[in-house]
């Protein structure tokens, strides 16, 4: 994964290009995606800079702006939910894609070579130049079949 150094000045740099001011806000709100893994939704991103900089004034509004600037300029990755919304995580990681557990949420990360090479193969044979992808595959995980068996 890339370096929290290297994510900030590219923030820096995008805000920049786009006549925008550096904010502390903006900044916590890529260091919680930065330090904590996973994929989280804007409101969970909006806990997380409460519990660590209590005396920061972030509005959630500035969270979802926020947010969806980091993901216009690939910073930040997201998944949606449909109605749920969407969780992000954060950008510039290694392709990957996602197990999303609809009991509990859970979403694993996989990456799988034959899937990847079958996708290349599907666009080659619709004359289709592939830019980027990504896939979700929805079930329940183990843990909730196990726990529904019991």
């Amino acid at each position: 994964m890339v370096d929290y150094p290297f994510l900030l000045e590219e923030l820096k740099r995008i805000l920049k290009e786009k006549q925008l001011k550096f904010t502390a806000q903006r900044e916590l709100v890529l260091k919680a995606l930065y330090e904590h893994e996973g994929h989280h939704s804007p409101e969970e991103i909006h806990r997380l800079i409460q519990e660590s900089s209590p005396d920061a004034k972030v509005g959630i509004a500035t969270v979802y702006r926020t947010l969806s600037l980091l993901e216009e300029e690939g910073l930040a990755d997201s998944i949606s939910f449909g109605t749920e919304g969407k969780r992000y995580e954060i950008g510039l990681k290694k392709h990957h894609d996602h197990l999303i557990c609809i009991r509990c949420g859970k979403i694993i990360e996989f990456f799988d070579d034959t899937i990847e090479k079958r996708q290349e193969e599907v666009a080659k044979r619709f004359d289709f130049e592939m830019t980027d992808h990504t896939m979700k595959i929805i079930g329940i995980c183990k843990e909730c079949r196990d726990n529904e068996a019991k």
